[in-house]
């Protein structure tokens, strides 16, 4: 349901060998280009004692092209599809909005990338198909109903055992521990340099 409120979002990741492989299965499965690869830089805000991460909460802002996005995220109710409350608009001046928030308190806690690009089914309509390019990998995002995200799944050819139900910085972290690496921000390597902490 969508309102002032927010809504529930519902989603899964699926990890792809590379983003090949990625627009191969998607394309033979019917699906279709319906949103150009862009890049999104996100920013998650946090307290200086990481209250929001500890209550399960997300504050980010998003960039991408010449838009931006404001979002708040609730904790994460569990099950076999990722759900939690959702509330987001469009910011006009993302720099003046991170200087309010920084000014109230709020700190950058974690910056991440991705090369996103939205595929859409003529005969599958309701959700959306997200394929993402990031600095741990390749990934689908299936955002929709539960029997939606079901149904996507299937058709490219993922079974419900291989869902991914963790947000970008727990997989981001879960990967540093595995490649014994400190956890920074999941920045490409070309802009790493180019970004502050």
């Amino acid at each position: 349901m969508d309102d002032r409120r927010g809504r529930r979002e519902i989603e899964i990741k699926l990890k792809l060998a590379s983003a090949a492989e990625g627009r191969r299965r998607l394309l033979a499965a019917g699906f279709r280009v319906s949103g150009k690869r862009q890049l999104e830089q996100n920013l998650v805000f946090d307290t200086p004692s990481r209250a929001l991460r500890r209550a399960g909460l997300l504050l980010r802002l998003r960039r991408s092209g010449r838009q931006a996005w404001l979002t708040y995220k609730g904790p994460v109710e569990t099950g076999r599809h990722k759900t939690r409350r959702e509330v987001e608009l469009p910011v006009a001046d993302p720099d003046a909005l991170e200087a309010i928030l920084t000014g109230c308190g709020f700190e950058p806690a974690f910056r991440y990338e991705k090369f996103r690009t939205g595929f859409s089914h003529p005969q599958a309509s309701g959700g959306a198909t997200l394929l993402d390019e990031t600095p741990i990998g390749i990934f689908l995002e299936l955002e929709g109903s539960p029997s939606w995200i079901d149904a996507a799944a299937r058709r490219l050819g993922f079974e419900p055992g291989e869902y991914i139900t963790g947000g970008y910085g727990e997989l981001y972290v879960a990967c540093c521990r595995r490649l014994g690496r400190r956890p920074g921000h999941m920045l490409f390597p070309s802009r790493r340099a180019s970004r502050p902490a």
